[in-house]
């Protein structure tokens, strides 16, 4: 698969963005690897199982990738979806997303909500897979259905954190919705756009407002 990177962020946009996820990364790590040691005691208390969780995922210009977390649901939880299927709250798209999953842990359930298992993902950052801003990485099996459309969210990194978590419609049900905002943020990409979607996470975080 061959997808050119998006305009806005080619050249000097491009190394600006790069140089911001570098910094984030290496601060964030700095600031959370104390909490991370709590939290890897509270996952390995609550239930059986390792305390990060890796999937492949898809990156930039379609190149795959192992994205690291912390394990929020029951280790069997991928052989289990498939009987949770009719109860998908995406209906649009590839997506699949619902409430009170009944595979999430009791201590997965307070990650989520304070989005402290996504800060493993600054690994990934640090690495050249992710940036701290941009659009959710889809799963192989979401881009084998992609529309020609939704490929284009392949044109910008994929990033820990973006215009759809801090959006009002994050806990939305449309897969459409969330293509749209991603194109949208590769359209009008800037270094203060990035900023205030990591200033507004950071607001959600701490009203543990983070995915459910």
């Amino acid at each position: 698969m061959g997808v050119a990177r998006h305009p806005s962020l080619v050249g000097a946009g491009g190394v600006v963005k790069r140089l911001l996820d570098i910094l984030g990364a290496v601060v964030g790590l700095a600031v959370m690897l104390p909490v991370f040691a709590v939290v890897s005691l509270a996952i390995r208390w609550d239930s059986p199982g390792p305390v990060f969780f890796t999937q492949e995922r898809v990156g930039w210009n379609g190149r795959r990738f192992r994205i690291l977390k912390f394990r929020t649901m029951v280790v069997d939880a991928e052989a289990m979806r498939a009987a949770l299927a009719s109860r998908n709250e995406i209906a649009d798209g590839p997506i699949f997303k619902m409430k009170e999953d009944p595979r999430v842990t009791r201590v997965g359930l307070f990650l989520r909500r304070s989005s402290l298992d996504e800060f493993p993902q600054l690994f990934n950052i640090l690495a050249g897979d992710m940036s701290l801003v941009g659009p959710r990485p889809p799963l192989p099996s979401e881009v084998d259905d992609y529309a020609d459309r939704d490929l284009e969210r392949l044109r910008v990194m994929p990033g820990a954190t973006g215009t759809w978590q801090v959006s009002d419609r994050r806990g939305g049900t449309s897969f459409r919705e969330m293509v749209d905002l991603d194109l949208q943020y590769a359209a009008t990409w800037s270094l203060l756009l990035d900023v205030s979607i990591l200033l507004r996470t950071v607001l959600l975080v701490l009203r543990l407002q983070g995915s459910r």
